[in-house]
């Protein structure tokens, strides 16, 4: 009966991290098709131009790959090394994301603050040579967020040295209609740090499966 039980923990983990694999292999290629297709979209940071979603799907993607292979080839092969190996991986990650969750409720309005300064930096390259990505990006991000502007369409006043905003900003999207009333612009802006944040079920649902991920792997090690 435990022989069973363990046999099924097995396949269940090799099945669980043959599709965190995949799941990786669909975030790489994604990353890679923003990379060839887009160029360097979503680039909002003048100071961090490498900082892309392109550049952060590769990464992610291939972290994501990396460990799905080793947990799935660990399992299926009951190999203590690469079990070993998987389970350091995922505390590592743990350890990391646990830091940079307290760092980042420590240090909330410091990050808030640079985050708006760096990215009112980033506007006034907004539409220039060479900034098409940060261009696209910000066009993107205004019209589906529904927002203007960093903290609010005012921003856009020092870009443009008048009261002028991006057609985006719009909320009904025209030929020049940036040039129009304040009373026609996206005015309503939420915290750049407070939309990062996870919400408290979301945060209990990830750290749960983590859990698991801890779990399942010692199982088979120790069996």
């Amino acid at each position: 009966m435990a022989h069973n039980c363990l046999q099924c923990i097995k396949y269940l983990m090799f099945v669980f991290n043959l599709l965190f694999w995949l799941g990786g292999c669909g975030i790489l290629g994604v990353g890679i098709w923003l990379a060839v297709t887009q160029g360097n979209f979503a680039t909002l940071s003048s100071s961090f131009p490498s900082l892309s979603a392109a550049n952060l799907l590769i990464v992610t993607g291939t972290f994501v790959m990396i460990i799905g292979f080793v947990g799935c080839i660990g399992a299926i092969k009951e190999n203590k090394c690469l079990l070993l190996s998987f389970f350091i991986m995922l505390l590592i990650i743990f350890l990391l994301e646990l830091a940079v969750v307290i760092l980042f409720f420590v240090y909330t309005d410091k990050i808030d603050k640079y985050a708006q300064r760096d990215l009112k930096k980033g506007l006034h390259l907004y539409g220039t040579d060479g900034n098409i990505g940060l261009t696209n990006a910000w066009s993107i991000i205004q019209t589906d967020f529904r927002c203007c502007g960093v903290s609010n369409y005012t921003d856009w006043f020092e870009v443009y040295n008048t009261t002028r905003v991006p057609d985006s900003c719009c909320l009904e999207f025209s030929e020049n209609c940036g040039l129009h009333s304040p009373g026609t612009w996206w005015k309503a802006v939420s915290s750049w740090s407070s939309a990062a944040a996870l919400q408290p079920r979301q945060l209990v649902i990830c750290r749960a499966i983590q859990m698991i991920r801890y779990v399942v792997p010692l199982l088979v090690f120790f069996n």
